[in-house]
């Protein structure tokens, strides 16, 4: 990426406008953006967000969510117009690797032709920055061990190559027309508010519903695949710096840990929070999965300041204690404390 590595600082009290806000990430990144001091108009359809996921920020001042789709351009060039952003953050898409596989088409309307409409957008509307979430999975199958920005760009599937498309796509608009467009390349993120039986989650979200359960868990393939995890907290983080930083170059940053964990070690981590239950099980490995991943967040610490808190240990634990805590509720044993 080519960038002054600078350590930016942040800008106080920015719009933004944020799609796909009431998802996992989203709701994530709403709160960090509002506890942080800016203005938020988030964008969603809710077909797979939901508006529970933003309890922490609906009712706020600096927060109004908006019931639309992105692909509307005149809907969200009004909604620019209105509230004239300061940046804008991308994260509306199709998130299901194997969705994109299986329908092609939506997945080009999600996660090329949204892009399309945002950017454009943006440029109409003098929004100088655009922060788009992309993906790790644009690097595909990489042999190297630490993957960085620099490695070369192979997806082996339509959702990474719908993601580098999209960055391709804003790549243009920067060049043609002055705009700062991020691209964060996200590695495996996990965290509270990821449903497990959702088609869309991740292996963390499941192992915690089924290690919760005493329920037993299949690992597909040896179990010695590994992945860079990284807490939502941290990728929420991300994207408010991307979008606040006074500065930025146009590019793309790796968004992990720079750690990684086999799926094997994954599981013993969960049995150690839930003594008793199941050992795994295992099948075959899946077709086009990709074996090893981690990150080099090198770039990303240079130019926007970024380093992840949250150990993979720590940000299970939390995420355990969250789904304890939630279960409790939902029980009618559980009695909050009358304060006289």
């Amino acid at each position: 990426m080519k960038t002054s590595f600078n350590n930016p600082g942040t800008t106080q009290g920015r719009r933004v406008l944020l799609t796909g806000a009431a998802g996992f990430i989203g709701s994530h990144t709403a709160e960090q953006l509002i506890f942080s001091g800016h203005e938020v108009i988030g964008l969603d359809n809710l077909s797979t967000g939901h508006r529970s996921n933003l309890a922490n920020v609906i009712g706020h001042e600096s927060f109004e969510l908006i019931i639309g789709d992105v692909l509307d351009s005149e809907f969200v060039d009004s909604i620019c117009k209105n509230f004239r952003p300061d940046a804008i953050i991308h994260l509306a898409g199709l998130v299901s690797v194997v969705v994109a596989q299986e329908d092609t088409a939506k997945n080009f309307q999600l996660n090329v032709q949204a892009t399309q409409v945002i950017a454009e957008n943006a440029r109409k509307n003098h929004i100088k920055r655009v922060v788009f979430s992309s993906s790790a999975s644009v690097y595909g199958d990489t042999t190297e061990y630490l993957i960085n920005e620099s490695c070369p760009t192979r997806p082996i599937g339509m959702y990474g190559a719908a993601k580098l498309a999209s960055e391709n796509l804003l790549a243009g608009y920067a060049s043609s027309y002055g705009m700062e467009t991020v691209c964060l390349r996200y590695f495996n993120v996990y965290g509270d508010r990821q449903d497990p039986k959702s088609p869309y989650s991740g292996v963390i979200s499941i192992f915690l519903d089924r290690f919760s359960n005493h329920s037993p868990v299949t690992i597909f393939g040896d179990g010695e695949q590994t992945r860079d995890f990284i807490s939502v907290r941290d990728v929420a983080r991300a994207n408010r710096l991307a979008a606040t930083a006074e500065s930025v170059k146009s590019g793309s940053l790796n968004v992990c840990t720079g750690k990684c964990i086999s799926i094997n070690d994954l599981a013993e981590i969960f049995q150690s929070f839930y003594r008793g239950a199941p050992d795994p099980g295992y099948a075959d490995q899946r077709p086009g999965e990709i074996l090893h991943s981690c990150g080099n967040g090198g770039f990303a610490s240079m130019a926007l300041g970024f380093d992840p808190n949250v150990s993979i240990r720590d940000g299970l634990a939390d995420l355990v204690a969250v789904q304890d805590l939630e279960e409790a509720l939902k029980t009618e044993a559980f009695q909050p404390a009358v304060i006289a």
